[in-house]
C-alpha cells in the first residue's frame, strides 16, 4: 500500500519528537509566546501566585513567559534577585517588565493572562486588537482569584466579548472541584516536601538552620510547638497571644516580617521589632523571620506543626504542606469574603470527625472575627492528630486532580 504525503509527514514529526534530548511540549507548540500581568495588590499574594505561575510555565511547558509587574520592590521580597532598577531583566527563565506608565511599545504575545481583573494598559489592548485583525487573534484570559464556592465551576471558562475591539476575553478559576481550573502545583513539589521532612528526621533541629540563614536565631527545640505565623493585621492576635503565653506547652512561633510581627510585637512590649529579635514571655517564644522567598517560605511551612497563612498564594502552599493549618481570608467590605471562608471549611471539614469539624470550625472563624481565640485555643489543638491526618489526606486528594499550569495550557488550546 502507498504512503500518502499526509501519513509521511506524521512519521517524520513523530521521528523529530523522539529525538534524544528534545523537550517535549505538544500541547503548547502553536502557542508559545505568553503575557502575565500583575497588579501588586496586597504587597505579596497576586504577584505570589503570578511568579509561580510563570516560572512554572516557562520550566515544565517550554513557554517564552514575560511578566508585567508595576512593583518591582515588592516582588523583590518573593525573588531576592530582582532588581527593582530594570524595566527589563530574566530571572528564572522569565522575561519581568516593569509595568510602567506610559506603557512601553512592545508587541501583544499570543496568549494574555489579566491576573485577577487587573486592567490591561489601552496600549497593549490596541496591539492586542491589531494583532487579532492580522488574523492571529490573541487568546485572553482572566485567571481569577481562587475559591471554593459552587458558582466557580458555572463560570469557569466562560467567555466576555470586548465591547469595541475584536477579542474575546475567557474566565479562568482555580477551585477544589471538578469543573474548575485547580490549584498551582509544582512536578514534583509533594516529593520534594517529602525529602526535606526525611532529611530533617535524621539531622533534627539543625535543619532549621537551611531555612533561616544568618539569622542566629536557636531553633524549636523537641517537645515545642512550632507554628508559624502569617497573617494580616488582625485584631484577635492578642487573645492569640495570651493562649499561647499561658499553654501547658512550651510553643515556638515563628513569625517573617509583616503587620502580624509590627502587631505582636507591640503586644509584647517591642515596638519596633525586626528580623532576628526572639521575646520570651511564659510558655511563647516568638522569632522574628526576615520575610523569606518562596522556596524558604514553602520549607517553613514543610517544617511547622502548625501554620497560619493569609490571602491565597500562602493559603494554597499550606495546603500542600499537609500540616495542620488556620486560614485568614482577604477581608473585603460586606464581609462578602464570609461566604468564601464557609464554602471551604464545607469543603475542608466533610470528612473530619463531627468533633474535630466543630473545633476546626470553630477556630477558624473565631480567627476571622467571630470570637474568643484564647478560648478555643485548648479545644482546637486537642484534635491535633486528627488534623494533622486530615492535612495529609486533603493534600493527596488535591494532587490526585491536574494542576492550575496543565488546565490552564490545555485551556487555551481549546481556544485556537
Amino acid at each position: 500500500m502507498e504512503t500518502g504525503w499526509g501519513e509521511l509527514a506524521s512519521v517524520a514529526v513523530g521521528f523529530w519528537l523522539q529525538r534524544p534530548g528534545l523537550v517535549q511540549h505538544p500541547l503548547t507548540m502553536r502557542k508559545k509566546n505568553w503575557d502575565i500581568f500583575c497588579t501588586v495588590v496586597d504587597n505579596f499574594g497576586d504577584i505570589g501566585v503570578c511568579w509561580r505561575l510563570a516560572r512554572q510555565l516557562a520550566a515544565e511547558h517550554g513557554l517564552q513567559l514575560r511578566l508585567w509587574v508595576d512593583d518591582l520592590t515588592s516582588f523583590r521580597r518573593l525573588c531576592p534577585e530582582i532588581d527593582p532598577g530594570l524595566a527589563t531583566q530574566t530571572q528564572r527563565g522569565v522575561e519581568v517588565r516593569r509595568w510602567a506608565s506610559p506603557f512601553p511599545d512592545a508587541a501583544a504575545a499570543e496568549v494574555v493572562i489579566e491576573a485577577f481583573a487587573c486592567e490591561l494598559p489601552e496600549a497593549y489592548l490596541a496591539a492586542m486588537a491589531s494583532r487579532a485583525e492580522g488574523g492571529a487573534r490573541p487568546v485572553w484570559i482572566n485567571l481569577d482569584y481562587l475559591s471554593a464556592e459552587a458558582w466557580v465551576a458555572d463560570s469557569h471558562g466562560l467567555p466576555s466579548p470586548h465591547p469595541r475591539l475584536p477579542l474575546t476575553k475567557h474566565f479562568f478559576f482555580p477551585g477544589f472541584a471538578a469543573g474548575t481550573g485547580g490549584l498551582l502545583r509544582e512536578a514534583g513539589l509533594l516529593q520534594r516536601r517529602d525529602a526535606w521532612r526525611n532529611a530533617a528526621d535524621k539531622v533534627g533541629t539543625e535543619t532549621w538552620a537551611k531555612i533561616l540563614p544568618r539569622l542566629g536565631l536557636p531553633p524549636p527545640q523537641p517537645g515545642e510547638l512550632s507554628i508559624s505565623l502569617f497573617s494580616y493585621r488582625n485584631p484577635a492576635l492578642p487573645e492569640l497571644l495570651e493562649a499561647w503565653i499561658a499553654a501547658p506547652e512550651p510553643i515556638h512561633c515563628l513569625v517573617p516580617e509583616g503587620p502580624a510581627l509590627a502587631q505582636a510585637g507591640a503586644f509584647l512590649g517591642l515596638p519596633g521589632i525586626r528580623a532576628g529579635a526572639s521575646v520570651s514571655r511564659g510558655s511563647l517564644i516568638l522569632d522574628a523571620l526576615p520575610f523569606l522567598a518562596q522556596d524558604d517560605y514553602d520549607r517553613l511551612l514543610w517544617s511547622c506543626d502548625l501554620n497560619f497563612v493569609r490571602g491565597e498564594d500562602s493559603f494554597v502552599r499550606a495546603q500542600w504542606a499537609a500540616r495542620p493549618m488556620v486560614w485568614q481570608i482577604y477581608p473585603q467590605e460586606d464581609a462578602a469574603h464570609q461566604n468564601k471562608l464557609d464554602a471551604f471549611l464545607d469543603r475542608y471539614c466533610a470528612d473530619l470527625a463531627p468533633p474535630a469539624a466543630a473545633a476546626c470550625r470553630k477556630y477558624w472563624q473565631g480567627w476571622n472575627g467571630g470570637g474568643n481565640m484564647a478560648e478555643a485555643w485548648p479545644a482546637f489543638w486537642r484534635q491535633r492528630p486528627a488534623l494533622a491526618a486530615h492535612a495529609g489526606r486533603w493534600a493527596e486528594q488535591l494532587a490526585a486532580t491536574e494542576d492550575l499550569a496543565g488546565q490552564l495550557v490545555n485551556f487555551v488550546e481549546t481556544l485556537i
